[in-house]
């Protein structure tokens, strides 16, 4: 008896220890995907991996503070961007169970002096993201001020006050919105009569002892452990600090640490502050005018990564990057915030989530398209062909929509790749052998993916930067016969208060916007300009140009008016 007994304690340390032995190797297969951050030279992240309600790993890569020489670690304090966007909902969630707003409130009930518009918008519309209402960062680069500028949450309201339009008809179409979740943040304010960094501290931070968690409201506020934020310079291996002195919050502005993020992880599942009711709610996915069902529920996306369910949400904002991504069948969840702004988060997570997760995926993946802030989300390595294509197959001209065209061409039997709307080329290399994917250099933010050979050449770009957006092949044409001289002059936005001037120097098209730099116009078709992505359709009348028309992603069908 004594040796059965002998031999079960045995198998039951030898089992413990293969355990352990196995945890140990993803441990490692995780610094690995980390290792190129794993330095005192180089800023970071903080990287947390829970499971069952256990920390499985949680660990810091690189600096929280070059200047101090702080590592990172799990109670590193980082800026999450769009990843906050789930906090926002949650205080209008909580808000609607405590009967103090109601999901079908339109905007016009908070905003009374906000344009017609505001009667069709309702507080439903702003968390699923079809309000179509636009955003307020794309109109603040519109306006000509840039990361260093600085505006408050009154500049922001008079700016979407003067919209006299939207994107589109609410409930028609899904398109990502800052300011729907600013919006949401207002809404709070006057629906719990305090702001919400006050409601969120009461209902949500304090009672789950999530003590280093806050909505950043005040930039001269102290924060404790916080990791600050930086973005690469030209030259190889330096840095430049990358912070904001801007107040707002609703679309972002959630400081928060591993160890914090699991205690809202672990809330998930189980709570005496949440109910099963809340978070009902919360994952609750929006729905289109014609029935069509989305992905995005209340600041969280819904779904799916090689046949398991995901929720999750990435964040972009000045030298922050971050991702949350949760498998709750599983009850596993990756969190990655990194405070350098050439790191693709949503990627990393991923791949921690393949490390851990291999033995429970039913499918191999394929890519998802995702939007984000930047930030976004839902992100995986891009399937990949058996055989990498030739560089022949790759070569051609990639638009995301009409006139934001990448060219790519041959150089040295190198891919080599052109932005036609700033002028910004580089050369591609491929991250492995035989591989359809391609990175610029070493930098591993931005993924180039060629995928669907057809008729000889790749069809499509997968471009992977915080979210997935794809680039279709088209057929390049020549501009002729215009004549760039019609489009010179001053032409003002009564909705953005400023005048864009055209100008020409050595027949090239040039646009200033206030005291800026005069750039690059280019010619992407009849009537049709392109600069830095923006879309600008000119309008005439008895042949002379009157104005035009300027889609810019998160702003759409803005007019301008030739002066």
């Amino acid at each position: 008896m004594h040796h059965f007994l002998a031999v079960i304690v045995f198998l039951l340390s030898f089992a413990a220890n293969a355990d352990s032995m196995d945890l140990d190797a993803k441990q490692q297969a995780v610094d690995e995907k980390f290792s190129s951050w794993d330095s005192d030279q180089v800023p970071g992240a903080g990287l947390g991996v829970f499971k069952d309600g256990q920390v499985v790993y949680a660990r810091g890569y690189g600096m929280a503070n070059l200047e101090h020489n702080i590592a990172n670690d799990e109670n590193s304090v980082f800026r999450i961007g769009s990843t906050s966007k789930q906090f926002t909902a949650a205080c209008i969630v909580l808000l609607e169970m405590q009967g103090k707003l109601k999901f079908s409130d339109s905007l016009d009930k908070y905003f009374p002096d906000f344009p017609a518009y505001a009667k069709e918008v309702t507080i439903q519309h702003l968390l699923n993201h079809t309000s179509g209402v636009r955003d307020y960062l794309t109109l603040a680069g519109l306006k000509g001020l840039g990361d260093d500028d600085y505006y408050q949450d009154q500049h922001v309201e008079s700016w979407l006050a003067a919209q006299q339009a939207l994107n589109f008809e609410p409930g028609e179409e899904d398109l990502y919105s800052n300011s729907g979740y600013w919006l949401l943040g207002q809404i709070v304010n006057k629906a719990a009569g305090m702001n919400m960094a006050d409601y969120a501290e009461q209902e949500i931070f304090r009672p789950l002892g999530m003590n280093s968690t806050h909505f950043h409201n005040d930039h001269n506020q102290i924060v404790k452990n916080r990791a600050a934020g930086y973005a690469p310079t030209e030259a190889p291996g330096q840095y430049r600090i990358s912070m904001t002195t801007l107040d707002m919050i609703g679309d972002g502005g959630i400081f928060t640490s591993i160890a914090d993020i699991k205690k809202w992880d672990d809330a998930y599942y189980q709570s005496d502050v949440l109910s099963p009711q809340f978070w009902q709610t919360m994952t609750t996915v929006g729905q289109l005018n014609d029935g069509k069902q989305l992905n995005y529920a209340a600041g969280l996306i819904m779904g799916e990564y090689k046949g398991l369910k995901t929720i999750s949400h990435g964040g972009a904002f000045v030298g922050f990057r971050a991702e949350l991504l949760r498998f709750p069948e599983q009850k596993f969840t990756v969190a990655v915030f990194a405070n350098r702004a050439d790191a693709n988060p949503t990627a990393r997570a991923f791949q921690v989530a393949d490390i851990y997760l291999a033995d429970a995926f039913k499918v191999t993946p394929q890519p998802v398209a995702k939007d984000s802030d930047g930030a976004a989300q839902q992100a995986s390595e891009a399937a990949e062909a058996d055989s990498a294509f030739t560089v022949q197959q790759l070569t051609g001209s990639y638009e995301v929509r009409a006139g934001v065209r990448i060219e790519v061409t041959e150089v040295g039997g190198q891919v080599h790749a052109h932005q036609q709307w700033n002028d910004k080329a580089y050369m591609l290399t491929p991250i492995a052998a035989d591989s359809n994917t391609y990175q610029i250099g070493d930098d591993e933010s931005i993924r180039f993916t060629f995928v669907d050979l057809n008729g000889g050449k790749a069809q499509a770009i997968s471009i992977m930067q915080g979210g997935e957006t794809t680039w279709n092949r088209v057929e390049a044409t020549a501009v002729t016969a215009v004549d760039i001289n019609d489009f010179v002059g001053d032409f003002y936005s009564a909705e953005l208060d400023v005048v864009y001037q055209f100008s020409i120097t050595d027949e090239q098209l040039y646009l200033a916007v206030k005291d800026s730099e005069p750039f690059k116009v280019h010619v992407a078709g009849v009537d049709e300009l392109t600069a830095f992505g923006n879309v600008a359709k000119m309008f005439r009348s008895q042949g002379q140009v009157k104005g035009f028309s300027l889609d810019a992603g998160r702003v759409q069908n803005l007019k301008f008016v030739k002066q």
